[in-house]
């Protein structure tokens, strides 16, 4: 099949393209939070944020490139068809109507318009606000094939011109040093802790689900074949990533310099107001609720397009239009509930999704190694999936956690599984779980060549 050479500037859209996607809500309040956590620790925090909030999803790509899966059911379907079909619209429905779609109507308001109306108020206003938001997202991603000229050509561009501004006044005139002390869960597990906060941004589920949109941008201009798609996706992918890790350490460092002036905030939001008021005034909230508003718009039709693709490539009867219609339509109606709700029931499950989805991401990337032997992911995956299922419980809303019977498995996985208190039970599981697999795999192929042996003599 006939394909056209791609210049660095198609390289460049599609990974600004990327870029819109993977910057929204999460990526902008996290890090600044984090950095206030960390304090003096902000690097050491930076680097484990870092791994699962670019590198991780960065992975996602490649993984996607190296086994040249369409999206997220094809990569998981070694594991089974039930699984994958199930891993999908768990993934989906989180990046999609349930938490993250939402919650990129909810930050921008929350960090630019909420602290400037009355309680009172605050509903309807988040209400008009987050109508026209979606009002907007539902336009921009009703044709796909339009994604990168909607994100990568014009509001991506906007979005990094204002982000340059704040950067540019808070490293000429500090708020102090990043010399703080450390909370107390980031005096000795800065890293690990960071590594955690990097679940947060959602960025590597996200690398999954964006597969397709992915796919469907790059043959927009011009790609046909299959491996050059895979390259072209891998290439661009890391462009964006890089420009994300930058911005990432940059806004912890910010956020560890602003506990010279400011207490330590509830969230990152209310903490990037207080920084852009400081270096500027009313004028510096403005320049944040609008650049707060570009990247959540950008990452929403990205959420929006990838969730109706996945959706009706799967379960083609419903049309593409329907599923998009679900998606700006729900997010919409959940946005109302509010920012902290928001947060608060994202959190389990994405504690259960991630180390499933850390998994799944190895396993693709390095299946050339066993030939793509489904025993392989099956085993690694069936260890995962109860520490995982334990990581959610224990992170879910008091009103879960504080049940009798989830107090007596919490102490029960705390006592036998390592690393729990850390949020890393599944680890060790997983590991064995793909030893077990590779083993298997390696039997096997030696009985296939005695067998085969013998049959030739």
């Amino acid at each position: 099949m006939q394909t056209q050479k791609l210049t660095f500037k198609h390289y460049l859209i599609i990974g600004s393209m990327l870029f819109g996607m993977f910057f929204g809500a999460g990526n902008l309040i996290f890090p600044i939070h984090l950095g206030q956590l960390a304090g003096s620790h902000w690097l050491t925090a930076g680097w484990g944020f870092l791994l699962t909030g670019t590198l991780l999803p960065l992975l996602g790509i490649i993984a996607i490139s190296v086994t040249r899966s369409s999206g997220i059911y094809d990569l998981a379907r070694p594991i089974g068809k039930r699984y994958a079909t199930i891993f999908m619209v768990l993934t989906c429905a989180t990046l999609g109507p349930l938490f993250a779609t939402p919650r990129t109507a909810t930050t921008p308001f929350q960090i630019g318009i909420a602290s400037h109306v009355s309680t009172s108020q605050a509903p309807w206003f988040l209400f008009a606000y987050s109508l026209i938001f979606f009002s907007i997202t539902y336009w921009a991603a009703r044709r796909p094939t339009r994604i990168i000229d909607t994100i990568g050509k014009l509001l991506n561009p906007a979005f990094l011109i204002l982000l340059a501004l704040i950067f540019g006044i808070a490293f000429s005139r500090p708020l102090g040093r990043a010399d703080a002390t450390p909370t107390a869960a980031y005096q000795h597990g800065a890293f690990l802790n960071g590594f955690l906060q990097g679940y947060n941004t959602m960025d590597a589920l996200a690398a999954l689900l964006f597969g397709i949109a992915v796919v469907t941008a790059i043959r927009g201009i011009g790609q046909r074949d299959a491996g050059a798609i895979a390259k072209t996706a891998a290439k661009s992918s890391l462009l964006s990533i890089s420009l994300e890790a930058v911005i990432y350490l940059g806004l912890i460092w910010i956020g560890a310099t602003s506990l010279s002036q400011f207490k330590l905030s509830a969230d990152g939001g209310i903490a990037f107001g207080q920084i852009a008021n400081a270096f500027m005034g009313v004028p510096g909230e403005i320049i944040l609720a609008i650049m707060a508003t570009l990247t959540c718009l950008t990452t929403s039709v990205g959420l929006a397009t990838s969730f109706a693709e996945a959706l009706h490539a799967k379960f083609p009867k419903i049309s593409y239009a329907t599923f998009n219609r679900l998606a700006c339509g729900a997010s919409f109606i959940i946005a109302n509930i509010g920012l902290d709700q928001i947060i608060a029931w994202s959190t389990p499950m994405l504690m259960f999704l991630y180390p499933l989805a850390i998994t799944l991401i190895i396993l693709a990337i390095a299946s050339p190694l066993f030939q793509h032997d489904p025993i392989v992911y099956r085993w690694t995956t069936a260890l995962t999936l109860i520490p995982a299922i334990l990581d959610g419980i224990a992170s879910a809303p008091t009103v879960i956690t504080n049940m009798q019977w989830v107090q007596t498995l919490l102490a029960w996985d705390q006592q036998y599984l390592p690393l729990a208190k850390l949020g890393f039970d599944w680890a060790l599981p997983a590991a064995l779980g793909l030893l077990i697999g590779l083993g298997w795999h390696v039997v096997r192929r030696m009985q296939t060549a005695h067998a085969y042996k013998i049959s030739q003599d």
